[in-house]
């Protein structure tokens, strides 16, 4: 197989991410199935040290941060991520690196019979796209010899593909309510399923919480025997300083104190990075030796797109994939806060399943004007669901038939002390970094001082 017929074989399963409201049961998600494939394959998800990410929110920021720490370490990292921006293949990499087309081809032909095999018996149902996908990972690893792990749970987590491996240090980021008809509508359901990566005698790092989500995780903790440290009681942050290029902040812990500079913004990567400092800790709790200087270096190099990304300057062009209540929450005051500009004009779009109406809520104070749209993805909110939405809001909104279009027609009428700000779903923001990166490879359409 070249890349292109790989990537048609592993897309031809059921693909719950582009499934609206599916029932997350044992039956969907039998993670027999999956061990069954990864025997047969010769079992390439043992035999490294793994950190394995649940949570809400910051799961993909925090396993980025991690990762890079470890290969400022000397160390060869994999690391495993979803959803992906532009291809496929940025959610299987090696120290940075995307697996080649090459390469992901090869391992999907290595896999192909294993999987073949399962399906033909499907005595635990029939596998999915997200399950080849991270046998494939965990096939690369091995291929590469890597020596850490870092995975970032697709959805849940208790039944999640990624549930097969064995965590030495398990992390639980912000838990608020999001896919509530699939895992629960509190966030102590929520909790549960998240909690279901903890493993005997691991170390668990947890993100500040809400009290009924940081009940569940000590209770799992407990029964579990697992090491349990707190973001914000046993490990503490303070910002320093910042400007648009990045934070600087003082993290201080059980054991030592950390003066670092990451190039995110927003209060939430404060956050993050204290929870992968607390991760990193914790893997030198077990032995693992990581110099001071390779978390100083790790953190300032971390790059994860898509989450309060700016574009441009001059008018601000910023994209970030916010996706729930409570995350656009955060935004609007992250805008707020960094931000200087006369008026901002969002341009929103996000899946059929999000709550909307909690985002529409939090966009009212930021918002001066709103164009919305769809994007391409199969989960998307049509525009007259949208429409609907924030007309119960109170709220006026501009409608368009793409992500482009509304781009263009936003860049093409904004001042230059005007910020457009796309956010609502990383398939949105995916589609807005396209779009830029085409302007720029034409020289036009006026995105020619990206930072």
């Amino acid at each position: 197989m070249d890349f292109s017929q790989a990537e048609k074989y592993v897309l031809s399963f059921t693909d719950y991410e582009k499934i609206p409201g599916f029932a997350y049961t044992a039956a969907n998600y039998d993670l027999r199935r999956m061990e069954e494939l990864l025997r047969l394959l010769g079992n390439p998800h043992l035999g490294r040290r793994t950190v394995h990410i649940a949570g809400t929110k910051g799961k993909g920021s925090t396993a980025a941060m991690v990762s890079q720490v470890l290969i400022a370490a000397g160390y060869r990292t994999g690391s495993y991520t979803s959803p992906h921006l532009h291809t496929i293949r940025e959610r299987v990499k090696v120290n940075g690196a995307m697996v080649s087309e090459q390469e992901f081809a090869a391992l999907v032909s290595e896999v192909k019979p294993a999987v073949e095999v399962v399906n033909s018996e499907a005595r635990y149902g029939a596998l999915t796209t997200f399950e080849i996908l991270t046998a494939v990972a965990f096939a690369h690893f091995r291929s590469k010899a890597v020596e850490f792990q870092v995975l970032e749970v697709g959805l849940g987590g208790r039944l999640d593909a990624t549930n097969v491996a064995r965590g030495d240090v398990c992390v639980i980021t912000s838990i608020s309510l999001d896919h509530m008809e699939i895992l629960g509508d509190t966030v102590a359901k929520i909790a549960a399923e998240k909690a279901g990566i903890i493993k005997p005698g691991s170390i668990v790092v947890s993100a500040p919480q809400v009290q009924d989500v940081a009940m569940v995780i000590e209770k799992v903790c407990a029964e579990q025997r697992a090491g349990l440290v707190r973001i914000g009681n046993d490990i503490t942050w303070q910002r320093t300083g910042g400007d648009l290029t990045g934070q600087s902040l003082v993290i201080n812990t059980r054991n030592d104190s950390y003066t670092l500079k990451i190039p995110l913004l927003g209060d939430h990567q404060l956050e993050n990075a204290a929870t992968a400092v607390a991760v990193v800790e914790g893997l030198m709790s077990l032995g693992v030796p990581i110099p001071r200087e390779a978390i100083v270096q790790g953190m300032k190099e971390v790059v994860w797109q898509g989450r309060l990304q700016i574009l441009k300057q001059k008018p601000l062009l910023v994209v970030d994939g916010a996706h729930n209540a409570d995350s656009m929450r955060k935004l609007a005051k992250a805008v707020s806060k960094y931000f200087d500009y006369d008026r901002c004009i969002v341009i929103f779009g996000t899946s059929c399943d999000k709550d909307i109406a909690g985002m529409v809520k939090e966009l009212r104070s930021l918002a001066d004007r709103v164009i919305i749209t769809s994007s391409t993805h199969p989960r998307a909110a049509s525009i007259s669901v949208l429409a609907e939405a924030f007309q119960d809001g109170g709220m006026v909104v501009e409608e368009s038939r793409s992500v482009p279009e509304a781009l263009s027609r936003a860049l093409s009428e904004v001042r230059a002390t005007d910020m457009v700000l796309v956010t609502g779903s990383l398939f949105v923001v995916a589609e807005a970094l396209d779009y830029a990166a085409k302007q720029l490879d034409q020289g036009t359409g006026g995105l020619k001082q990206l930072l």
